[in-house]
């Protein structure tokens, strides 16, 4: 088989709709738009869901819902992988999580699970924890404490 003998498959191609070219085409005179109207000029685009001046579906049926202004996802971690990652006596905050690449930077904060064994005394500031995560850093010699969002946006990030 050489290149120059490649075909496509049977009905695998169809001749473009040639408009405007006669009535023996079929699609001659109107070119397949009808009579008058909108739709028939030159031109013409419709909005998506526009429906003829006719109020829209999107805008007859009623909103259903409820999104709370305050509440916004937290970037979840969990201990094992901040035991490997921070030196002892470190500061683990969502800045310095950020910057080793644990977390992205969200608008909720961090929450530290209990998942895996700390063996390092470290200190949480953190906007929430787990009871068994709070319970394995204390047995460990560190600290845990609650940040809220507001004090930890106004804090400076350290670079």
């Amino acid at each position: 088989m050489e290149l120059n003998e490649l075909s496509t498959a049977a009905g695998a191609t169809k001749n473009r709709k040639r408009v405007g070219r006669g009535p023996g085409s079929g699609n001659g005179k109107t070119s397949g738009r009808g009579h008058k109207g909108q739709q028939s000029r030159s031109g013409y685009s419709r909005n998506y869901g526009f429906e003829g001046g006719q109020m829209p579906l999107h805008r007859r049926i009623p909103k259903r819902g409820f999104n709370h202004g305050d509440r916004w996802p937290q970037a979840i971690t969990n201990l094992d992988v901040i035991d490997k990652l921070f030196k002892a006596g470190a500061e683990v905050n969502q800045a310095s999580l950020v910057e080793v690449g644990l977390i992205r930077d969200t608008a909720g904060g961090v929450k530290v699970l209990g998942r895996g064994e700390i063996t390092k005394k470290l200190n949480f500031k953190v906007q929430a924890i787990s009871p068994g995560a709070k319970e394995k850093i204390e047995a460990a010699g560190g600290s845990v404490e609650i940040v809220s969002l507001k004090t930890a946006a106004q804090a400076p990030v350290e670079e």
